[in-house]
């Protein structure tokens, strides 16, 4: 991570400023049960980094006190902490939208048998990660029996109405096994409900592709291989300053499993605080001086506004 960071140091990104604060998207803790090839945290079943219960307070109240439309929940594998249900219901009894970022197979882990139901009581927007339809693509980015887990997985939330009704939102999310761009979001899109529904008789509301980030695993994948140079001068190439207006980090905040707050969750592995200052979730309220506040970048952004651009919610354009 640090080689990958001083390196992406190097890269002068333009300059950009927040917008109205919308999101506030809270990393609960590295913790996963699956350790994926393109895994930007580089999360794992061995992360023991788990947000505590006083931080998790805080998020409540800043809830509370902040006008936001989204908590956007996510890890690892958010479900796994303890705190993921209080939570999720704290926001929805405020009238919050509440994305969960789910690799579909953590729903059959221990102890989280009525996970899907809870979701769907809750109407928890789901955005889960299916970086291919096909089993031999997907298992070598995510591990051996993966693909038949996560089939099963959107099956059950379909048996719960979600990905076919306004109410219940299931969202897959793709990125490409190797050093490319996505494609186009809306021809693969087509391309992924044809072949899903075709296969295996599954729905979903839509595709979200993004484009992988040459930090963490990823990055370090980038420099074994000698690619990481080609692949930021991919990203720089590519670049499309229309996408600026509607990067991610400009309606939205990162905060870590110790409270710290980030521009983004990428700049939050990269160790880049919030406008380049440290602060903590405890200094997050209604008068907090978040609008038009200075965005930390660095040549990791580049992958944010390379082609039809990207953010956790998918393309830009």
């Amino acid at each position: 991570m640090r080689q990958t960071g001083s390196l992406l140091q190097t890269y002068s990104f333009p300059s950009i400023d927040r917008k109205r604060l919308r999101t506030l998207q809270v990393n609960l803790g590295y913790k996963c049960n699956l350790s994926c090839v393109h895994c930007h945290v580089n999360a794992g079943p061995h992360r023991t980094e788990m947000m505590s219960s006083r931080v998790v307070d805080e998020v409540v109240r800043v809830l509370d006190e902040v006008a936001l439309e989204t908590l956007d929940l996510t890890g690892g594998a958010p479900e796994l902490h303890p705190d993921f249900r209080r939570l999720v219901v704290a926001a929805r009894k405020r009238g919050i939208e509440v994305i969960d970022r789910c690799n579909l197979t953590v729903l059959f882990e221990p102890g989280l048998k009525s996970l899907a139901q809870f979701l769907a009581e809750q109407g928890v927007t789901i955005i889960a990660s299916l970086p291919c339809y096909l089993e031999e693509n997907l298992e070598r980015q995510r591990g051996a029996g993966v693909h038949g887990k996560s089939i099963r997985a959107i099956r059950m939330l379909n048996k719960l109405g979600y990905g076919c009704c306004e109410a219940r939102q299931l969202h897959l999310a793709f990125n490409p096994i190797g050093a490319t761009l996505p494609p186009s979001q809306a021809a693969l899109e087509s391309d992924y409900k044809r072949e899903l529904g075709r296969r295996y008789g599954i729905e979903f509301n839509q595709l979200l592709t993004i484009t992988n980030m040459p930090i963490n695993r990823f990055g370090a994948v980038l420099l074994s291989k000698g690619q990481f140079s080609d692949y930021m001068k991919l990203l720089r190439d590519h670049f499309q300053s229309e996408n600026l207006e509607e990067l991610m980090c400009r309606s939205s905040i990162s905060v870590d499993w110790q409270g710290n707050l980030y521009d983004c969750d990428f700049n939050q592995m990269l160790g880049l605080k919030a406008g380049g200052k440290s602060a903590n979730i405890e200094e997050l309220n209604a008068r907090s001086n978040v609008i038009g506040a200075q965005i930390a970048t660095a040549g990791h952004c580049f992958g944010c506004a390379a082609g039809q651009g990207s953010s956790c919610t998918g393309a830009l354009t």
